[in-house]
């Protein structure tokens, strides 16, 4: 059960409500993997009826399904269609309000059917609050006038879901049971233009393209409040909200949430998942943005330390992306954005560690004899009675110990004869079986928030019975390169231009670190060409890498752009290579600006941004793994700044590329990682030991 497009209608029960959109009006929003189109107002239900088809035909001849959610009953409480209907099926009561409801933009007699329907029930019937300015036979204005109908006053679902309104108030605030009776003849028909095609949740199993369903979204109402944009109205928001937050949600949720007795009362979807819809919804709006400031140096700061740089972005910088609930299946590579518990423990109950025989343990020394019992445990089929003392059973790896049993035999040491096992002890309490529990207690945390999902963590969690974890969406990185000078790869240049190396680099790093990369291209030496690829990235992008322009030159055109918004920080880092760092915000998304040197571009996105992008994807600042290894080199460094040469590994030694000029793009093919020499000033010769940072250490 999968949907590729949600749909979710905010209904109204009364007249039209003019051209301008307003409040307690039909509002629709649709919404594809975790993403909202912008809310549609329909001022009345002719209209409604005519888009709602529309969106539905279009979906189906693109291929897509959909599953459209209105907020309103596709029920009454039990009983109700026997007095209307003389049956129980909820789709005649369907066609019998399709048949006899008259509505109009500008008049409807909701009213007046709903006292037709009354007269049917004993004493005073279920329906009140009428609404208009004159009295309408059997239909009382207050609910407390009426008695002897013998109707539950709230469905099922209403009972459980806090705050909901019953079906049958027809006016005043909350009510809901226009909105019943004016919306049902719409989805009948509906449900007959697309017939055989669509299905209603849940008195049909949803096995069509389109699925109607019935919603009500103050299950999310806290998220609502908590996410309303100033100026938007709620009913708007609302529907933008629901339908973004199950878009986004694996279909196995989708299932379990449809997974509700089949009743002609009808259910609403999402009820009892309350919290996990709630957390969704919260999620689907990104953290607030990096303060202005949060690339700042202290004042005077000339030369900054690597050491210094690196701890003041790890404590200035937070987690920028919204999270959302996926599938297990989908989570490799993920992080997390809340802590894992086990559902359940593992293992589960106590089971045998061989294959064996079973027994009430322990086995003294010298021969043991044990009368073997009928049957035997195996995994998935355990064996169901209890195994007397002096007794033992045939047990197979990971079937479960019956009761009476404690201690399992290998196989291999038992001899079985005439109906009875004997082999020579001693064999301790407890020998080869497994304690349930023993390796995750149920309700224990087994991750904590921020972890980078491996594949042993799926299995982990899976073997917990997780089938579904929250986690951080994933980090959109756009990557730029700046200057007249540079070429496409692959294109004629002549000797005052150069190709592109940073780009592709940087986008193959992006890659590596497993975010979604945005290729910008190549900006020129202009500085409003280059404003607006920048807005069109902070439109589409979490975070900005560029290189070049990233000094303070008069073609520095990067530096001068963030400069204007008041958040550029200029970076001069003692180090090599590397040395200028352009930093800031565009837009309230975080811009890094390497240098344009492609060797300084690589050294300083594996010392400052990558490391960066992890906290900023919602992970913790890791420093890179390294080792103390014999130097295959010599080398005088003065002291000042930190310095990165490429290197590599050979018997055991390490070895530095032949020049340390930053323009030699070679070395950084062929080294496997990086030789790092502290501020200090350092005398290396052959065979000291120096710190070497392979490219695993940076993620690569």
């Amino acid at each position: 059960m999968s949907f590729d497009t949600f749909l979710m209608v905010d209904w109204s029960g009364g007249k039209d409500r003019g051209p301008k959109p307003k409040k307690d009006a039909i509002w629709v929003c649709v919404a594809r993997d975790g993403m909202a189109d912008a809310p549609v107002y329909l001022r009345n239900r002719q209209v409604a009826e005519v888009w709602i088809n529309g969106l539905l035909k279009a979906e189906r001849s693109a291929g897509r399904s959909v599953l459209a959610g209105f907020d309103f009953a596709f029920g009454y409480p039990q009983g109700f269609g026997q007095v209307l209907t003389g049956t129980d099926d909820p789709f005649a009561v369907w066609d019998w309000l399709e048949e006899r409801v008259e509505d109009t933009p500008d008049a409807n007699n909701r009213f007046d059917l709903a006292g037709e329907i009354n007269e049917l029930f004993p004493g005073i019937g279920p329906f009140w609050g009428n609404g208009l300015g004159r009295d309408i036979a059997h239909l009382p204005r207050k609910g407390r006038a009426r008695h002897g109908h013998d109707m539950p006053e709230k469905r099922i679902a209403e009972q459980q879901a806090k705050g909901a309104f019953a079906v049958w108030q027809l006016s005043g605030v909350g009510a809901v049971g226009s909105q019943v009776i004016m919306g049902l003849p719409v989805l009948n028909r509906l449900r007959k233009s697309f017939a055989p095609d669509i299905a209603v949740w849940p008195f049909e199993t949803l096995d069509k393209p389109i699925a109607l369903v019935e919603i009500w979204p103050s299950l999310i109402a806290k998220a609502v409040s908590a996410t309303q944009p100033e100026g938007r109205i709620k009913d708007a928001h609302q529907v933008v909200l629901l339908a973004q937050t199950l878009s986004a949600l694996p279909a196995e949720l989708i299932a379990q949430m449809c997974d509700v007795p089949k009743t002609p009362e009808g259910s609403i979807l999402g009820l009892g998942h309350e919290a996990m819809l709630t957390a969704e919804a919260m999620g689907q709006f990104a953290p607030p943005p990096l303060k202005n400031d949060c690339f700042a140096m202290p004042q005077g700061a000339h030369w900054t330390p690597v050491k210094e740089a690196q701890e003041h972005l790890r404590d200035h910088l937070t987690v920028v992306v919204a999270d959302q609930t996926i599938a297990l299946s989908d989570a490799a590579g993920r992080v997390l954005a809340q802590d894992v518990a086990t559902q359940r423990a593992h293992p589960p109950a106590r089971n045998s560690a061989i294959d064996g025989y079973g027994f009430k343990g322990p086995a003294p020394s010298g021969l043991n004899n044990l009368v073997l019992v009928d049957g035997r445990s195996a995994a998935g089929a355990p064996y169901g009675g209890t195994v007397p003392e002096g007794h033992a059973v045939r047990i197979l790896t990971g079937a479960n110990t019956p009761d009476g049993v404690d201690t399992v035999v290998l196989q291999e040491d038992v001899k079985v004869s005439a109906g009875q096992i004997s082999f020579h002890g001693p064999l301790k309490l407890g020998a080869n079986a497994r304690r349930a529990g023993e390796d995750m207690q149920d309700g224990q945390v087994i991750l904590q928030s921020g972890r980078l999902i491996t594949p042993a963590d799926l299995g982990m969690m899976a073997a917990v019975g997780i089938g579904a974890v929250r986690v951080y969406q994933k980090l959109r990185i756009g990557v730029l390169s700046t200057g007249d000078e540079l070429r496409e790869a692959g294109q004629t240049a002549d000797t005052g231009q150069i190709y592109d190396a940073n780009r592709p680099m940087l986008c193959a790093l992006a890659a590596r670190w497993g975010y979604h990369v945005v290729d910008l291209g190549r900006a020129p030496d202009n500085r409003e060409t280059l404003r607006g690829i920048l807005d069109d990235a902070a439109s589409r992008c979490d975070v900005i890498l560029t290189s070049g322009g990233a000094s303070a030159g008069d073609e520095d055109h990067m530096s001068a752009l963030l400069e204007g918004t008041g958040s550029l920080a200029l970076w001069r880092i003692a180090m090599k290579p590397g040395r200028p760092l352009a930093l800031g915000l565009w837009q309230n998304t975080p811009v890094f600006g390497l240098p344009g040197n492609p060797v300084a571009a690589m050294v300083c996105a594996l010392v400052f941004a990558g490391p960066s992008l992890r906290v900023m994807a919602g992970g913790d600042w890791e420093d890179p793994a390294y080792y103390l290894l014999p130097a295959a080199f010599k080398k005088s460094k003065k002291a000042g700044r930190r310095e990165y040469l490429r290197a590599r590994v050979t018997d055991d030694q390490v070895e530095v590329f032949a020049s340390e000029g930053s323009g030699r793009v070679s070395g950084l093919s062929w080294a496997t990682g990086l030789v790092e020499l502290d501020d200090g000033a350092q005398t290396i010769s052959d065979g000291d030991l120096v710190r070497f940072i392979p490219f695993t250490g940076f993620g690569l």
